[in-house]
């Protein structure tokens, strides 16, 4: 369908994960296979499932990429509080990190509701 690459909201997924990689490199390393793990997948999750839904030749396949996407995203959302609520995080990354996913998000729902066959009345 497109270049994955051209769009903005894969563009702020990308960062973001590059974010979250940065950041969970300081958590303790005894969380390495679960917390930090689980944050990574969600992150990266995200603008891998723009970019697969990308090399889709419908509509409705991207916009079910999309979805997933924004599903990851939201599990990411909750890893980075839970990454605060745990001490892990200082407030100002976590705050940070929020403003950035909650962006995504929005973008993302913005994109689905464009690309998301509309109903015939």
């Amino acid at each position: 369908m497109q270049n994955y690459k051209d769009l903005k909201v894969w563009e702020k997924a990308h960062q973001f994960t590059l974010n979250v990689y940065g950041l969970s490199k300081l958590f303790p390393k005894e969380k390495i296979y679960s917390l930090t793990s689980q944050l990574r997948r969600a992150a990266s999750s995200v603008p891998a499932n723009i970019a697969e839904g990308c090399g889709k030749n419908t509509k409705p396949d991207f916009a079910r990429y999309l979805n997933t996407a924004l599903g990851s995203a939201n599990e990411a959302e909750y890893f980075i509080l839970l990454s605060k609520d745990l001490g892990y995080l200082q407030m100002d990354k976590y705050e940070g990190l929020t403003v950035s996913i909650n962006e995504i998000k929005a973008m993302l729902i913005a994109l689905i509701l464009k690309v998301r066959p509309t109903a015939i009345s």
